[in-house]
């Protein structure tokens, strides 16, 4: 089947965030919005005719989640992570970021640590903070232009009574996919210091060749306190569905998290989001696969562009997401002539490395999930306005 990725879907006037929130985040709706983490592609026909079949029904009532989208979840994990997952272990949450929010709560108690790993997405901050837990950042370490995590230093925070580890994997917005050595290192912590790691893998099918994504979950033991975060969302382009999916393995923290949601009485969810969640994991594989090698060629070009014609800036180049992580501090500039920069001059709406936390001053996010010919446009203005 062939996928049109480069056909232009207008978004504007159709309350987008990442078009019509212009005006509010930059100051001017004149800028190439590449910023919040949704594409500007088609999402698949498989989830375009489920949804048209739902709307078809004329009630939409409360709504049971079926048997068949634990299955979709059970079958798209063993088929493309060869994770056997059973269905008990599978909890509904209304996104992944108020799913970061109530683990905070259930596995800490107020001012007990929660260590999150920065430059990281910013919601792992406010899931502490705003509910009065101590944050205890253990920063990533960029060692030739590759990043790593800082082993000796977690346990160093591990040993400052933290109760919960969240791990963003793959990592937005440095692109880094933790390799099972990698991943077999934190699961010894988690253990030495009876931690508990919420696993955050939304982006765990948008990987590139070359690289594997192995599941932090499919590596645990009986006893080890995982919770893995997945949906469809981001892959398939449905992340204003908001629904996703914890699988916890442990009884005990499974509990713990239902109790969480229940407090807030988050249990049933909108038929249409339950329509596309199954669609996407049951039809998507052939438009998935598609999407990668776009996005794969779109990545290759940026990199080679930047390197070539704009060495000022240095990409980490990314081994998943469809999120460039841009090294600008040669320009010498502060992060808030940086941010004027790139949407006065370049007319670029970029996510400042700033919101990421330490680690990001200097830094830019770029979203890549569009016309490849909208990136080669935003490459050669920055060329350009460096240029001038």
């Amino acid at each position: 089947m062939r996928f049109n990725f480069d056909q232009l879907v207008i978004r504007e006037n159709t309350h987008s965030v990442k078009f019509d929130g212009r005006q509010q985040y930059f100051g001017t709706t004149d800028v190439s919005p590449l910023w919040v983490a949704d594409m500007d592609f088609a999402v698949p026909e498989c989830v375009t005719r489920a949804l048209q079949e739902r709307v078809n029904h004329p009630v939409f009532g409360y709504t049971l989640y079926p048997d068949s989208i634990y299955q979709a979840i059970i079958d798209w994990f063993q088929r493309r992570h060869q994770w056997a997952i059973e269905r008990d272990w599978i909890v509904f949450a209304p996104g992944v970021v108020p799913s970061l929010f109530a683990a905070a709560k259930a596995f800490a108690q107020e001012g007990e640590g929660v260590i999150v790993q920065s430059p990281v997405y910013f919601p792992f901050f406010s899931a502490v903070t705003t509910n009065n837990r101590k944050l205890i950042n253990n920063p990533l370490r960029a060692n030739n232009g590759r990043y790593e995590i800082d082993f000796e230093h977690l346990e160093v925070c591990a040993q400052q009574g933290a109760k919960l580890l969240m791990l963003c994997t793959p990592h937005n917005p440095v692109g880094r996919v933790w390799d099972e050595a990698e991943l077999q290192q934190l699961l010894q912590i988690s253990r030495r210091y009876n931690l508990t790691i919420l696993s955050d893998d939304i982006h765990c099918d948008l990987i590139y060749s070359g690289v594997k994504h192995t599941m932090l979950g499919r590596l645990a033991l009986p006893g080890d306190k995982i919770i893995t975060t997945i949906a469809p969302n981001k892959s398939f382009n449905i992340p204003g569905l908001g629904l996703s999916a914890l699988i916890i393995p442990n009884a005990a923290e499974r509990n713990a998290m239902k109790q969480q949601f229940e407090s807030l009485h988050l249990g049933n969810y909108n038929p249409l989001s339950i329509a596309a969640f199954e669609a996407a994991y049951c039809g998507g594989d052939q438009w998935l696969a598609a999407l990668m090698r776009y996005l794969e060629a779109t990545r290759d070009f940026a990199a080679d562009f930047i390197a070539r014609e704009i060495p000022q800036i240095k990409l980490i180049k990314p081994e998943a997401t469809y999120l460039l992580w841009l090294d600008c501090r040669d320009l010498g500039m502060s992060d808030t002539e940086l941010r004027d920069f790139f949407i006065k001059k370049c007319q670029i709406g970029m996510n400042p490395g700033t919101v990421f936390g330490e680690g990001g001053s200097g830094f830019m996010r770029m979203n890549i999930g569009t016309r490849r010919a909208v990136i080669v446009d935003a490459l050669q203005r920055i060329k350009i306005a460096l240029g001038d």
